[in-house]
Parts: structure tokens; sequence; C-alpha cells
């Protein structure tokens, strides 16, 4: 089973990509929603005994390489959130049209597989090459079919996060050469090698700078903004809404498990390195103009308080940003897909050439305005639960932090309730009068997202129940 989640989008894929179908939008569709009807089968699978649906062949077995593939709680919660939002981002993109469609949608499914590839594997170089696997077809995707000054902009994209995970490779390396006996790539063995306690603080660091780019945390993020904005919706969507979760769940899989001695020297500045980024993106999301960037910005800062709270390592914090990342995915993707629908209508994404949309798409606003109150994280939306145990992890590992940390909640209000009511409210303007509400496809699109961020409001147990044994064991198994 943990094969198909790979092996369906790439092959897809390759067909796409050698065929240029006619009927490529299709069958992308198609493609994607086999594997969600996947990931909901493996949702009945037993994962209190640790890892299921294993998929483990020998790759270069003198050199200890294993092509090494399962599923715990955490795993299954990543690849929901990829095959759910994948067919949702596709869908989305019927509404352009793309020259040589059938690559663009051949490339989402590469990218879908890389993705899928990174939260399954569980040999260490098969995670890393993944990792840079998903990295080719999003580069492709933004070059291609991004915006004004792409190249320039999707190249410093590529050098940074290119740059970042070779350190993870050394790293990877260094911990495979300290493992006993026969060497040994598979995660059960790395966490097992012995480190000293300067060896352990490199290894960290070396993940860190993959992650922290990765996610992107300050001041790593430089990067993000530009690139957001730039790549074409879907791009947009798969960089926010999945492509950075690689970051966050390499953290929890990886850089803690493999070097938790050095948690105590190095954590407490990457935990403020995640705080300042919190409030430093949000203070430049409140001052924004340009809808499309207030978003990125956001994203920032939502993501600071995923990382902040997995570097609190406890329960709280764990569950929070576990749950948090698949909100966030939720909510990010919905916002982009609500910048598209204006900017595609209205020529700008300019807050200032907006207002009085509320009276021509009534249903627009109100579905915008169910996805903002998630983002701003309203009790009874999806949010609130997330940020509640998130608050509540930063908070046990420190005091100050954690009330630094929820600044986001109040700043997070000021700037999307400020971009919802210049959009929504206010006079309309020539352009603004005449905004279409949205048609069957893009009421599909924004009411299933508008409904999970109900659905998960109302009952985060859903999420917490399946991650819960497995939050318990990687917590009693890395004791910092």
């Amino acid at each position: 089973m943990s094969l198909l989640f790979i092996l369906i989008p790439f092959l897809v894929s390759a067909f796409l990509l050698f065929t240029r179908s006619t009927a490529s939008r299709q069958i992308a569709l198609a493609a994607s929603l086999a594997n969600l009807i996947a990931t909901l089968y493996c949702l009945t699978c037993d994962y209190s005994q640790g890892m299921n649906c294993t998929f483990d062949v020998p790759w270069i077995a003198s050199a200890g390489i294993h092509f090494s593939l399962g599923m715990d709680g955490i795993t299954l919660l990543m690849l929901l959130l990829t095959n759910l939002l994948a067919p949702i981002i596709l869908l989305s993109s019927w509404g352009r049209t793309f020259e040589h469609e059938s690559r663009y949608y051949g490339l989402v499914l590469l990218m879908l597989g890389a993705l899928n590839g990174v939260f399954l594997a569980q040999d260490g170089l098969l995670f890393y090459i993944f990792y840079e696997l998903a990295l080719i077809p999003i580069y492709f995707i933004c070059a291609i079919w991004g915006g004004q000054d792409r190249i320039r902009v999707t190249l410093k994209f590529f050098v940074y996060t290119f740059a970042g995970s070779l350190f993870m490779l050394l790293s990877l390396l260094y911990v495979y050469l300290q493992t006993p006996g026969t060497h040994s790539f598979a995660w059960a063995d790395l966490v097992q090698a012995p480190l000293s306690p300067g060896a352990s603080n490199w290894v960290m660091l070396g993940f860190f700078l993959a992650f922290a780019v990765k996610m992107p945390i300050f001041p790593f993020h430089t990067w993000q903004p530009d690139t957001y904005v730039t790549a074409p919706t879907g791009g947009t969507m798969l960089l926010s809404g999945i492509m950075l979760k690689m970051g966050t769940y390499g953290v929890i899989r990886w850089m803690m498990p493999l070097a938790p001695e050095s948690a105590h020297t190095l954590v407490p500045t990457f935990m403020v390195l995640a705080v300042i980024g919190i409030v430093y993106a949000s203070l430049i999301a409140v001052k924004q103009s340009d809808l499309k960037r207030l978003v990125a910005y956001s994203s920032i800062a939502h993501v600071g308080l995923i990382a902040a709270g997995i570097f609190a390592w406890n329960k709280a914090g764990l569950q929070g940003s576990l749950l948090q990342m698949l909100n966030h995915g939720i909510n990010v993707v919905g916002l982009f897909f609500v910048v598209d629908l204006i900017e595609r209508r209205l020529g700008t994404r300019s807050l200032a050439e907006m207002g009085g949309i509320a009276k021509s798409a009534p249903k627009f606003a109100t579905l915008f305005m169910i996805i903002m109150l998630g983002a701003v994280a309203v009790p009874l939306t999806n949010g609130f639960p997330g940020e509640f145990l998130l608050l509540n992890g930063v908070w046990n590992y420190n005091f100050w932090m954690g009330a630094v940390a929820g600044l986001t909640i109040i700043f997070g209000a000021v700037y999307m309730m400020r971009a919802y009511g210049l959009v929504v409210f206010g006079e309309a303007n020539s352009e603004t009068e005449k905004f279409a509400d949205v048609d069957g496809r893009e009421f599909l699109v924004l009411g299933v997202i508008a409904a999970l961020v109900l659905v998960l409001g109302f009952f985060p147990g859903l999420i917490l129940n399946l991650t819960d044994i497995s939050v318990n064991r990687i917590l009693g198994a890395v004791q910092l």
C-alpha cells in the first residue's frame, strides 16, 4: 500500500509528460483522487504497534541502503494533508489555461509522488532523495508558468533550498558512519548511533539549516514572499499548503530523534528565531497592500508558531503542530484561491482597488469569510484548537516565549480582518460592482475548504486521535 502512494502519481506523471494528452486535467485529477481513496483506506488500519503498511527491499545492500517505506499516525496525517489538498489544487487550476498543459499537470503529479515519498521514507538516504526530488518539479512549474521576474526569483528559491539540503546530507552521512557494525541508513539504526556532544551539535545544525529554509523561519525566509507571489497559483498552493510541511515533518521525524543530545544547547536558539519570525512576519503582513503578499507573510507567521510548538517538544506542542500543519494547509490553499479569483476578475491584487464585492458576490463573500475566520483561529473553526495547543506547548516550555508567540492571534486578526473588510465591504467601484459570483467549480473548491474549516473546528479529535499514539511513542523514544 505504501508503494502505491508513489507509483500512482509517478506513472501517471510520466504518461502526461511524454504523451501530451488532451485530457491531462481529467487524468491528473483521477490520479490524485485514487491517492486520496488509498489514504482514506489507510485510516482504517491499526498503528498502535508502530509502523504499518511497510515496504522494504534492499536497494544497495552492501551500503545498508534500503527502499524502505512505512507509516504511523504522524505519517498518515501528512499523507492525508498531501492527498486531500492535491485534488483541490488541481481542480482550482482548471480555471486557467496553461501552455503545454499536460506538462504542467505531469509536473504537479511528479511533485505529489515525491512529497508522499518524503513522508513515507524510513531510510535516511531515501528521505533525502525524495526531499530533493520534490524541488525539481516545483522549480519548473514556477520558472515556466510563473509571473514577472520568475527566473530570478525561482533561481533564488532553488539555490536556498538546495544549499540547505546539502547540510542535511552531510549530517546524514556522518550519522550513517557512526552506526555500529555494518553501516545503515535505516531510521531505527540512525537514531541509535552514538554521537559525541560536539558532533551532535553539528548534526542538528545541519538538519536545522535544511528544514529552516524549507519551512521557512526567520531569518531563512527571504526567498518565500517573492516566490509565493511570482509562482502560478497552483505552484503557490503546493509550496505553502504541502511543501513547507516537509520541513516541519523533518524536524519531528529526523532532526530531533537523530541528535536529541543537542536539544538543550541549540533548541532554545531555534525557539527564539521561530518566535521572532512570528512577530516580524505579522507586522509586515499588517502593512501589505498586495493581497497575495499579505497571505504569504501570514504563512511565515503561522509556520513560525508551528515550529515553536515542535521545538517545545512536549505533547501539547507536538499535537498542536501536527493538527495545525493540516489546518494551515487547508486555510492557506483556500486563501490563495480567493486571491486568484479576485485577480482574475479584477486584474489586480491591490487592496486599494477593491471594495464592495459582497454586494455582487454574496456566496464568494460568505465562503471567503469562513476561510478567513479559520486563518484567524476563531473558536469553532479549524485554526482554534491547533493554535490553542501550540500556545499551550510553548507556554509550558517558557512563559515569556508563550506570551510573545500569542501575539500571532492579535496580529492575525488585525491583518486578516483588515484585508477582508477592504475587499468585501465599503463602496464598490466600477470594476468591483461587476464582480461575478463563484461558478459551480469555484463553489465546489471553496465549499470543500470551508466545510473542512468547520468540521475540523468542531471535531479536532478526529486528527488528534489519529496521531496520539505515535506522538506518545516518539516523545518516549526521544527524551530531551
